[in-house]
């Protein structure tokens, strides 16, 4: 019987007990139900592109339902960049950050969730992918019972049959091992696998009371590099303009693309502060909104930036200050504003004033 949907559990890169506890826990609620197959991968954002991770997460040809330490959008753009594509599927619980649950629909028609701006992409596989936040609950039956929920509701977004997958084609094989995880037996896990996706290296697989479990044994080091939100970017190439690092590029249909991530400076997410349309994430900064936070989660109703009013730097201005930092780190000179900004200085000049040029002026007339 085919696997109806896989639970993908991206492991925290801490050996936080707390955290190792709520995904063990989830994993061990699982074991028994029948139709659902969870994995176990290392933090997503850590996955080396041509990794057993990855191979693995890409012969996945189901529904997912991807629990990660991340913001759900980072998370979702995350496994795009892996080519592990799909629907984006809404559910009905919480991200850290957000004060209110969707009620809405479990997902939403394919006609309204193209997830496609302005930078030509390939058609969407006929599958759904949920991402919940592992940060946004401590108790695990509240993921167990969304997972079970999705498991019988999920319906395909359209009626084609799914895409094909993007394969292993890296020539791994299969090896099986113990599961350090409560309730796991020892048979080997065979139904519950597609026939024709073969395990990867590296990776074991286990099957217990209907619940296939495989675990990918990878061991990435952490990395740090931008993730395109390709939903909101308008391929104005501002990110190609402004990093000195060669971290973008463009592919043959001169769209960007993040071509050397491992060129990019570890703490840096200045190419995503001048991004004008917010379509650069970096999943592991301390800001939400750069992290990959809805914009209501990241404060992005808001306004003022209160920032401006008492003389604080805008984005752009901590964009070359966190640039000039890293050339100089590098043995390089620093250039300032005089390199990367001139469409946005052009944009600046054309646009009109607005009601928050007006306001701000009136607080500067103020005798504070």
């Amino acid at each position: 019987m085919p696997v109806k949907l896989t639970v993908v559990i991206s492991q925290s890169q801490s050996k936080n007990p707390r955290k190792r506890q709520l995904e063990e826990e989830i994993v061990g609620r699982l074991l028994g139900q029948r139709g659902i197959e969870v994995t176990l991968v290392p933090h997503l954002y850590d996955l080396k592109p041509d990794g057993t991770g990855v191979l693995c997460l890409r012969g996945i040809q189901g529904h997912m339902v991807v629990l990660s330490w991340l913001y759900p959008r980072a998370a979702f753009w995350v496994l795009d960049r892996f080519g592990v594509r799909g629907y984006e599927g809404k559910t009905q619980l919480k991200y850290l950050g957000q004060e209110e649950t969707d009620t809405g629909a479990t997902e939403t028609p394919a006609e309204e969730n193209p997830l496609q701006g302005q930078v030509p992409r390939p058609p969407l596989p006929n599958r759904w992918i949920y991402c919940l936040d592992l940060r946004a609950y401590e108790d695990p039956q509240v993921y167990v019972d969304e997972i079970l929920r999705l498991a019988r509701e999920t319906t395909p977004p359209r009626p084609a049959a799914p895409a094909a997958p993007s394969g292993n084609g890296h020539g791994g094989q299969t090896t099986f091992v113990g599961l350090s995880l409560p309730g796991v037996g020892d048979a080997p896990e065979a139904e519950a696998r597609p026939a024709q996706e073969p395990p990867s290296a590296g990776s074991s697989a286990e099957k217990t009371n209907g619940t296939a479990v495989r675990k990918v044994d990878e061991q990435p080091a952490r990395r740090w590099y931008p993730v395109i939100d390709y939903s909101r970017c308008t391929n104005c190439l501002e990110c190609l303009d402004f990093c000195l690092f060669g971290v973008y590029g463009v592919d043959q249909t001169e769209s960007i693309v993040v071509q050397q991530p491992d060129n990019c400076r570890k703490g840096c997410p200045a190419c995503s502060r001048v991004c004008p349309a917010g379509a650069i994430i970096f999943p592991q900064h301390k800001s939400p909104a750069i992290a990959g936070a809805t914009d209501e989660a990241a404060g992005g109703g808001l306004k003022i930036d209160l920032s401006k009013l008492f003389g604080a730097p805008d984005a752009l201005q901590v964009a070359v200050q966190e640039r000039d930092r890293e050339l100089l780190a590098a043995g390089r000179e620093a250039v300032g504003m005089s390199v990367g900004l001139p469409k946005r200085s052009q944009q600046r000049a054309e646009q009109p004033r607005d009601e928050l040029d007006d306001l701000i002026d009136a607080v500067e007339e103020l005798d504070l």
